[in-house]
């Protein structure tokens, strides 16, 4: 199955000004609006072409897909990383792979006999610290994955005045865990629960108890990671829609007889989900005073039997989960804010990443930034007011595979491979204003714009005990 989405390749454009990391803080200023409650749902693993609203044909999510016709749809937004850890804390701290002090999945086995992942140090400000000083109501319900417990990085050292879910990342390839955490009490299932959907209620029950509280609900869900599985095979339909190869197990997934089918109906069901939320917020009469996110921490996965391309979900991008092409880093992002944006199926060509979450959220709520930070605010994109500051550039590292890095502006991309092997080092350098598919690497025709992207690029970083690189230091 090969479904067209031309019409996702756009470029957008990147206006140079100095790059800056420390100095004065932006003031603060009284916010005009009414302390908003902020919802951020990050799917693990979706592709921007699973989404209806990004071009899909065939997987079903018509609640998103609203979602994003009732507010603004971007079409050049990143997430922190290629993988999840690193991406979630450039999510919470607006800082990219340069500066975060999680650059890479690395973990480490707990006295309890399960694996949790490098904690985030204490030093870190959080958004969810930030909101919390400023009278919101926090929860972290789903995969935390930065740090486990009785660490500085348990989500309730962060910021989070509650959390329920799966501490370490790796514990969330099971959708049928042994437990879940809720705070800092191990929740014993044995097995026997579905964990999405127990996620999920734990979700809409916050939601039920905080009406009367500004709140910020972070709901980083696990669908639609690997392993590929739904409840009693409940694949909402998709049952024997496809040509399946069955997955015979590997690793820490199991067995699957249709994988294609259930990743559908894992989508759709986060769909579903979706749609529980929006349902609840508004017969309690808060839904246009809430604002809705909705992104993917990274590319597409293939794995547990999974094919990305039988259902195109990365678009026209090269590339998937763990690579540092388009197809890597590039998430579908929608934001509702039905008191705000205009109800009309607003589109934005702006590049933002993950990092611009926490300065956005600051702007929101009339808070000053913190120094050190590498995001931009995007509200002027969301309200149609003042000037949208653009990015100099924008930066990504990852640590496995070689070590890669990638630097992008002002339409062109330069990525680094190998950079931990000197001897198999190479560089590629692509247009993708022109080539949005990174098909022509034109590294040899433009020396002086290699040149000048690594200049750059090695200006991004800065030096990190557990993720060093053997060039680029």
């Amino acid at each position: 199955m090969n479904i067209s989405l031309n019409h996702l390749i756009i470029s957008s454009s990147f206006v140079t000004f100095p790059i800056f990391h420390g100095g004065c803080v932006e003031s603060g200023k009284k916010s005009p609006y009414k302390e908003p409650n902020i919802i951020y749902i990050l799917a693990d693993d979706l592709g921007i072409g699973d989404l209806g609203c990004y071009g899909q044909k065939v997987i079903r999510t018509p609640t998103i897909d609203e979602l994003a016709e009732d507010g603004m749809r971007f079409l050049q937004h990143y997430s922190g990383s290629t993988v999840s850890a690193p991406s979630r804390c450039s999510l919470l701290t607006g800082k990219h792979t340069g500066h975060t002090y999680i650059r890479g999945n690395k973990g480490y086995e707990h006295i309890d006999g399960f694996s949790y992942d490098l904690p985030l140090a204490d030093e870190e400000l959080t958004i969810a610290e930030i909101l919390k000083q400023n009278n919101y109501q926090t929860a972290c319900i789903g995969k935390w994955g930065l740090g486990g417990p009785d660490s500085e990085g348990h989500p309730n050292n962060q910021g989070f005045d509650y959390f329920f879910g799966y501490l370490g990342q790796g514990n969330a390839h099971s959708y049928y865990p042994q437990q879940l955490f809720e705070n800092h009490n191990a929740v014993k299932l044995d097995g026997k629960v579905y964990s999405h959907d127990l996620i999920v209620e734990k979700a809409l029950d916050y939601i039920e108890r905080n009406i009367e509280n500004p709140f910020f609900l972070y709901l980083p869900v696990t669908i639609p990671h690997a392993e590929l599985i739904v409840p009693e095979k409940d694949r909402m339909g998709y049952t024997n829609k496809f040509p399946e190869t069955p997955f015979l197990g590997k690793g820490s997934y199991g067995p699957q007889e249709q994988p294609y089918a259930t990743y559908a109906a894992m989508v759709s069901r986060l769909d579903k989900s979706v749609q529980g939320i929006i349902d609840l917020l508004k017969k309690k009469g808060i839904y246009d005073n809430t604002i809705i996110m909705f992104a993917s921490d990274n590319g597409v996965h293939k794995e547990g039997g999974l094919n990305p391309d039988f259902f195109n979900s990365n678009g026209p991008f090269r590339g998937n989960k763990r690579d540092l092409y388009e197809g890597g880093i590039r998430t579908p992002f929608i934001v509702s804010w039905p008191a705000v944006i205009p109800r009309e199926g607003r589109v934005s060509y702006h590049a933002s990443a993950f990092w611009d979450l926490l300065p956005t959220v600051c702007e929101i709520i009339g808070t000053e930034k913190p120094q050190n930070i590498d995001g931009i605010s995007f509200l002027p994109q969301l309200t149609g007011n003042g000037e949208q500051q653009p990015h100099a550039s924008l930066y990504f590292e990852f640590h496995e595979q070689g070590g890669k890095q990638a630097l992008l502006k002002d339409g062109w991309k330069l990525i680094r491979l190998n950079v931990n092997k000197p001897q198999k080092a190479k560089l590629e350098l692509y247009n993708y204003y022109i080539d949005s598919g990174e098909n022509a690497n034109v590294v040899l025709q433009y020396p002086e714009k290699v040149e000048e992207l690594s200049k750059l690029m090695d200006m991004q970083r800065t030096e990190n005990e557990y993720w060093s690189f053997t060039k680029g230091d």
